[in-house]
């Protein structure tokens, strides 16, 4: 299950779940390979919106070792894609937006009378 107060969130690959968390260390990994100066810098590469292939490999195999899950790069590009680009673009979109602080908050549980 995942933890949207940690930054986490959800994707299907292959008929099994997987949690994506970009941490501290996945940021670094990601300026690193994306050869960018610091954080302002990274959200500026992806707000572009104009991610290539290449690109959504790097984020999702770094946001699934954020998350716990030791793959690695051809380990993430071997897994299959369930319900297509669309499915996974949404999801490491929802997981950039926690980790640059505009991920929903979890709405409070309603209160009885």
């Amino acid at each position: 299950m995942t933890n949207r107060r940690r930054g986490e969130t959800a994707v299907e690959l292959g008929a099994k779940r997987y949690t994506l968390c970009l941490t501290l260390g996945a940021l670094a990994e990601l300026e690193h390979a994306f050869g960018v100066a610091d954080l302002p810098a990274l959200g500026e590469r992806f707000a572009g919106g104009r991610l290539s292939a290449r690109d959504l490999l790097t984020l999702l195999a770094v946001a699934l070792r954020g998350g716990g899950r030791a793959l690695t790069d051809e380990e993430v590009a071997a897994l299959p894609l369930d319900g297509g680009i669309e499915t996974l673009a949404g999801a490491l979109g929802d997981c950039l937006a926690a980790a640059f602080g505009s991920a929903p908050a979890n709405p409070p549980e309603p209160q009885a009378p």
